[in-house]
């Protein structure tokens, strides 16, 4: 199997931080196939008694009492934005997320992917959800 990547392995895809409609966002500059592991969301491992003191902005759940912050400015895909119809989906095997497409993304287009309820309950919903499906711009 030697030279085999795995579905983990993300592609080498133009990415680029700019200005979003809901502040900065991550979008990309060429296509990407459906299926397509596109960045694997980075940051420092903490343990679930930090998460929930400090209470992150990026702080990504990814096991019970394992928790990433990715705070950290080599992780671009901090800005992937939250939207109720995504174009992406977080996945990942044993503590590690890696963000795939959902269908085919055109360049130019902002990745987003639904951040889950518990997310949404406590941070999205008390300010009003500003993605495209539920505010169109």
């Amino acid at each position: 199997m030697a030279g085999r990547r795995s579905k983990y392995t993300p592609g080498e895809y133009k990415l680029r931080v700019r200005r979003s409609h809901t502040g900065k966002g991550l979008f990309t500059e060429q296509d990407i196939p459906k299926g397509a592991c596109i960045i694997e969301y980075i940051g420092k491992p903490v343990s679930e008694e930090i998460a929930l003191r400090d209470a992150g902005k990026y702080l990504f759940g990814v096991a019970p009492n394992r928790t990433i912050d990715g705070n950290i400015p080599e992780n671009i895909a901090r800005y992937i934005n939250h939207s109720c119809a995504g174009n992406c989906e977080a996945l990942g095997p044993a503590g590690r997320i890696f963000i795939f497409s959902r269908k085919k993304i055109p360049a130019g287009t902002e990745l987003t992917y639904d951040y889950g309820k518990e997310y949404f309950d406590r941070h999205i919903k008390p300010r009003g959800c500003r993605c495209a499906k539920c505010s169109p711009v």
